[in-house]
């Protein structure tokens, strides 16, 4: 399927009595051995995972043997705000390893509102993850600088481990440069999934890299602010749910899930890049799925106007009749 227009609308957004805005997207959940719990839409089109696959990425970290806390490995696969707590720990982790801000190559964000001062790289949403691979550098003997640069051996283990955990071959994938300047490599919403399935259930894993899988689920687990940040979804959704659940932002409208419990992986992508539409479609998938304790502001969230007035909603209307529960 080539024509977008095919794909399902999974989100409405209203205006009074109207419905004003639709988003078509798809989604797929699969186990670890790739089989298809539930699909929506074309999920064999490639789409750039973006931000999402950050917790794949992570695997690279943790099997170069670097000396990481658990802190550190949730920032390491964070989209964060900038907020003092992020900015701080990734300091305090460059100064352990004898670097400084300067050496990240991601560029300085736009602070979250309300900060002062001045933007530095450490504030940059993806910082974790640039001092996860300076880590991985450094632990393995290599040249730090040009570190994000395809051909580096950072990015070479990192293609080289994605390919692994989803059975692709990434050799001539296509590929893009992301927001923070790595190579991001495009790849079916089916085999994203498989990767998230497997980090949710590494049975058949490698015993490293079961053990690598485990813990960068669990520090994401125990530490969602340091994932995202004050009001995000990412954080409020897993500090809030009665069972063990990682979600993963990314840019353009895509989203990940890993669920320990059941072996399962989610990756969703919505086709007009919509984060609204991205976040309401995991929060009721998961829900779908028998995830308890969602609130109902991250499934169906309000429109509201300028001065604060309730002018519509967006909500879900993805058909789920086929998910599995949590009696499955």
């Amino acid at each position: 399927m080539d024509d977008l227009s095919e794909n399902p609308v999974l989100v409405e957004v209203t205006r009074g009595e109207m419905v004003e805005s639709r988003h078509r997207g798809a989604v797929c959940v699969t186990d670890a051995a790739g089989t298809v719990i539930a699909g929506l839409g074309d999920i064999e089109r490639a789409v750039y995972p973006r931000s999402a696959i950050k917790p794949l990425q992570a695997l690279s970290l943790v099997e170069s043997g670097a000396d990481i806390s658990a802190e550190e490995l949730a920032l390491a696969c964070a989209s964060h705000n900038g907020e003092p707590e992020h900015v701080d720990l990734a300091c305090r982790w460059l100064g352990r390893l004898g670097l400084d801000v300067d050496d990240l190559e991601c560029g300085p964000s736009v602070m979250m509102e309300g900060l002062t001062g001045s933007p530095t790289r450490a504030h940059n949403n993806c910082s974790g993850k640039h001092t996860g691979f300076l880590a991985t550098a450094l632990d393995m003997g290599e040249l730090s600088a040009g570190y994000i640069g395809v051909a580096h051996p950072v990015q070479q283990r990192v293609r080289r481990i994605l390919g692994e955990i989803t059975d692709l071959d990434l050799s001539n994938a296509p590929e893009g440069i992301d927001g923070c300047g790595i190579p991001v490599l495009a790849m079916p919403l089916h085999a994203m999934a498989l990767g998230l399935a497997r980090m949710a259930d590494p049975s058949a894993l490698t015993s490293e890299r079961a053990t690598a899988a485990q813990r960068i689920t669990r520090a994401m687990m125990e530490h969602p602010f340091l994932v995202a940040g004050s009001g995000r979804f990412d954080t409020r959704l897993m500090a809030a749910v009665k069972e063990p659940v990682v979600v993963k932002t990314g840019a353009e409208g895509v989203h990940a899930a890993i669920l320990p419990n059941r072996g399962l992986g989610v990756a969703l992508k919505i086709d007009d890049g919509a984060k609204r539409a991205a976040e309401v479609t995991m929060a009721a998938v998961l829900s779908a799925l028998g995830v308890a304790n969602i609130a109902d502001d991250l499934i169906s969230p309000v429109v509201l106007n300028a001065v604060g007035e309730e002018v519509g909603v967006i909500r879900p209307c993805l058909q789920t009749d086929g998910f599995p529960t949590a009696g499955r």
